[in-house]
Parts: structure tokens; C-alpha cells; sequence
């Protein structure tokens, strides 16, 4: 017994001996592995001319780079504080996380926004705020009076464009049904209707890009044929032209040919293989004329509300469009205008017009609507605004403001769990929101994250009616200019009707 024993113990350490020994040598093979691939990349940096950093300082000036891309990832969670983050901060992207979840949203000990910087808005309580039992729902509005089809839209807070091809599958499913629990529309983006877009059940407003994705023939023109087709869907309420958008206007996309698969194909009408490239703007509308003999053209077509979306950057067209639609009569007009603000968001842009080029909403909504009322035609033409309104005070200002309606995509990609990564344009998007690498969506399920898209709607809203009825009103789209103010330069607040006046022709 004592000498199997001993056999045993012996075999045992053999065993033992024999593994340390592979992993020692493994070791040593891997250490002169490494030794050698330091000294190529030494030979290389020492050698190339491209870069100075690592020509000076060898294998050592890669890790600058490393930093580099790293840094991204790790100043939303070490470095920055909660309101430093571009283009959303931690506290704007924590309360949407917390409004989709439906967790609490309160917070503790003090606000931490910089209420005296310049910008700042500030809503002005009254000493007799609206009481729950007389608060009323928000009014609902009319779209598209003279259609065959007019549109009555549930909510004053809805999502904005956002293109099948763009977005992940389960992204556009988690969208279309968040959207219908919430009682929203969803925009489909310039990129055509899809299969996804309609199985929610949402109400679908169908964007028309420069290069009629979805409703176009082999030319590229608008096919009306395709637009009926369309139409033909009792889901599509309305349809846009878009002629820009703010993170990239006079700016067409570039879909390449290894991202045209047979259903993106079939969905945008576009051959497989080949890139597909959008004009920077409709080649067919070259004047004001034109365009509204565009919209003339899809209304007729499909009998349902037509607008327009853009970034206001030049001004003279708008007032030529207003005399324009004096001339042929009120009905000829867009039945709304959607109003990108020049720090809106996009997969992809030149960061030269991303930056650079455009005005902000905080100018172009007052703009427009005093323009509209000015003409007369506020009543006549429906405005609904986007750029950065993700959370209830935002949203709340562009109501005081004049907007009827209001369009968020980033707001809802957050809630969608979407991290600011910044890899919208890599494929590589780590929620799964905008990369199709199936092992990445795998983590987005459209069951749960649909559920997390109606209530950050539910309690974005609820919020708004709260500035509301701390303003006095009983429902938001009573809120008006003097209910707000604005911080100025030397720290002192001015009222928003003194800021931006109302036309001598408001009521």
C-alpha cells in the first residue's frame, strides 16, 4: 500500500515537473516573441518618415495613440465632471437613463447646473401653480387641414429620423414599438421604409432624401407609382422633404457598396455592389417654385400631410416662400416645417459643417415663427423643432418658443442604452444600436429596450406638464415667452419675450 503510494506521489510530481517546464518554456518562447516584435517595431519607427513622435521616440511614441483612442472611453467616467461632456454631459444622459428605466429621477442636496451661465434658461413659477385635478391633457393639433388625410398626432414629443441601415435591426424594432406603446411617431430617416419600421405599429412619418430612397426609379427621381405605394401604408401619417439637416447641411451620404446587402437593396431601391451616393441637395427643385410644387405633387399623390425639414442658415428663401404661398393661397403651403438646430447629430459628417455651419435653434425657432406670424401663416403651417432636446426643460423652452411638436433621435438612442461611445461611424457601436456585427446587436433586445423607449417618453412628458403647471398654465402648449428667461452675458436673466419679441401680429 505504502509503495503505490510512493508511485503515486511520484507520477504526481513528474506530472507537476513536466507542466512547469511547458510553461516555462512557453514563457521563454513568448518572451523571445515579444523581444523580437519590439525590436521590429523599433527598426520600423526608427525607419518611417510619417510620424515624428514615434521616429523620435521608438515603440515607446505608439503608446500615444493608445492613450488617444482609450481616452474617450474613460473621461465620461474619471475625468469629466457631470456637466463638462460634449455633446451631452453625465447629467443629461443620467436622467434619461434613469426616465427610461423609470427609476428615480429626483435628486439630492442642490442642483449642479451653472444657473448664471450665460444661456441659461430659467422658468418662472407663479405663486398659484396649476392643482392636479385642474390640469388638462395637451391639446392635440391639426396637421395638413386641406389633405385627403389629415394627421392628428398623439404627442407633442415624438422620434426623429433615424434610417434602417443606420440603425441596427433591433434597434428600429425596439424604436417602432417603444414608439406605439408610447403613443409617438417615428421618422424613418432618409433611408426608406422598412419591414421593421412597420412591424411596431407606430405611426411612421416617411422622410424623402436627396435621393429618394424608398420612392424613386432607376434615375434616381421621384416615382409616384413607389410614393402610392408607400402612402398606401395606414401606419404613414405624413411625409418630409428634407433639403438639410443640421450636422450636415449641403451635404450628401455615401453609402458603400459593402454596406448595400440584398434587403438594404430592396428597401432603398439601389443596385447591390456599387456605392450609392446622395446628391447634396433635390437636383429637381431649383427654386421656390419648385418646391412647393414638390410638395403640391406628394400631397396630391398621397393625400397626406407634406413638410419640409432643415437647418436655417441663409433666410431670404423663407420670406420667398411665404410671398410665394400668398400668391397661389394658403393651401399650397408645407403643411409643416421641421427646424434642425446646427448642433444636431448624424452618423457621419465633415466636422467643418458639423461645426461650422448653421444656426442654432435657440435662433432659428424664434425666427421662423415670428416670420409665420408675420405672414400669416403660423396658423397654417405646423412647426416642429430638433437639435439636442432630450431632456424636459429643453423640450419645455422650444414649446415657449413656438414649437407644436417637438423630435428627439439622440434622446431615444439613449434610452435605447446607447453610451456616447462616439463609434456611430465605426460599425462598432458597443450597445448594438448602430453596428451590424450580429454578435454586438446580440445584446439589444428589442422586447426590453422597447419597453425603456415609452416610459423615457411617458416620463419626459410628465415632466414637461410639470414645468407647466409650475408656470401656472394647465396644459404645456399654453406655455408661452414671458413664462422663461435667459441668462445674459453679465450674468442677469432677460424674459424671452423681451429677448426674442413677438410680431406686432401676435395674439
Amino acid at each position: 500500500m505504502s509503495m503505490s503510494m510512493e508511485l503515486l506521489d511520484h507520477e504526481f510530481v513528474a506530472f507537476i515537473t513536466a507542466i512547469l517546464q511547458i510553461m516555462a518554456s512557453l514563457f521563454i518562447f513568448l518572451l523571445g516573441m515579444g523581444f523580437v516584435a519590439i525590436l521590429f517595431m523599433y527598426l520600423a519607427d526608427k525607419h518611417q518618415t510619417s510620424h515624428t513622435i514615434r521616429r523620435n521616440y521608438p515603440v515607446i511614441g505608439r503608446f500615444r495613440y493608445f492613450f488617444e483612442h482609450v481616452g474617450e472611453f474613460f473621461r465620461q467616467y474619471f475625468f469629466a465632471g457631470d456637466r463638462e461632456e460634449m455633446p451631452f454631459n453625465r447629467a443629461q444622459r443620467s436622467w434619461v437613463y434613469r426616465a427610461a428605466k423609470n427609476v428615480d429621477r429626483t435628486v439630492a442636496f442642490g442642483s449642479s447646473k451653472p444657473i448664471r451661465e450665460r444661456g441659461s434658461v430659467l422658468f418662472l413659477n407663479c405663486p398659484y401653480p396649476t392643482l392636479s385635478e385642474d390640469a388638462k391633457e395637451t391639446a392635440s393639433v391639426l396637421v395638413g387641414p386641406h389633405c385627403e388625410k389629415p394627421y392628428r398626432p398623439a404627442s407633442i414629443f415624438n422620434i426623429s429620423g433615424m434610417s434602417f441601415g443606420a440603425l441596427s435591426v433591433p434597434a428600429v424594432q425596439a424604436l417602432s414599438n417603444g414608439a406605439r406603446m408610447a403613443g409617438c411617431w417615428y421618422n424613418t430617416g432618409e433611408g426608406g421604409l422598412s419591414p421593421y419600421h412597420l412591424e411596431g405599429g407606430c405611426d411612421i412619418v416617411f422622410q424623402i432624401g436627396t435621393a429618394k430612397y424608398g420612392v424613386r426609379d432607376e434615375q434616381g427621381n421621384l416615382d409616384d407609382n413607389r410614393l402610392r405605394e408607400v402612402a398606401a401604408h395606414e401606419q404613414v401619417r405624413m411625409f418630409e422633404i428634407k433639403l438639410s439637416q443640421g450636422a450636415k447641411p449641403g451635404k450628401g451620404g455615401i453609402l458603400p457598396a459593402a454596406k448595400v446587402t440584398e434587403e438594404i437593396s430592396k428597401i432603398r431601391l439601389i443596385p447591390m455592389g456599387e456605392d450609392s451616393i446622395s446628391p447634396n441637395r433635390h437636383p429637381e427643385i431649383n427654386s421656390t417654385g419648385d418646391l412647393l410644387d414638390m410638395i403640391d405633387r406628394i400631397r396630391t399623390v398621397t393625400g397626406k400631410p407634406v413638410g419640409l425639414k432643415f437647418v436655417l442658415g441663409a433666410d431670404n428663401w423663407l420670406y420667398d416662400l411665404c410671398d410665394e404661398i400668398k400668391k397661389r393661397g394658403p393651401e399650397s403651403a408645407p403643411d409643416f416645417l421641421t427646424i434642425d438646430s446646427c448642433d444636431g447629430g448624424t452618423g457621419a459628417a465633415p466636422m467643418a459643417l458639423m461645426d461650422d455651419v448653421g444656426l442654432p435653434l435657440s435662433e432659428s425657432l424664434p425666427f421662423v415663427h415670428n416670420l409665420l406670424m408675420e405672414k400669416g401663416l403660423r396658423k397654417r403651417i405646423r412647426l416642429i423643432c430638433s437639435g439636442k432636446l432630450i431632456n424636459p426643460s429643453d423640450a419645455a423652452w422650444a414649446l415657449c418658443m413656438g414649437a407644436d411638436f417637438m423630435v428627439s433621435a439622440r434622446g431615444f438612442m439613449l434610452a435605447l442604452g446607447c453610451i456616447q461611445a462616439l463609434q456611430c461611424n465605426k460599425n462598432t457601436c458597443p450597445t448594438g444600436i448602430t453596428t451590424h456585427i450580429q454578435k454586438l446587436q446580440r445584446g439589444l433586445v428589442p422586447k426590453d429596450k422597447a419597453e425603456r423607449v415609452a416610459s423615457y417618453h411617458e416620463n419626459l412628458v410628465h415632466d414637461i406638464e410639470l414645468i407647466a403647471h409650475s408656470c401656472g398654465v394647465d396644459e404645456p402648449r399654453k406655455l408661452r415667452r414671458y413664462h422663461a428667461r435667459q441668462v445674459m452675458e453679465n450674468g442677469q436673466s432677460i424674459s424671452l419675450d423681451k429677448l426674442h419679441p413677438y410680431p406686432k401680429k401676435e395674439q
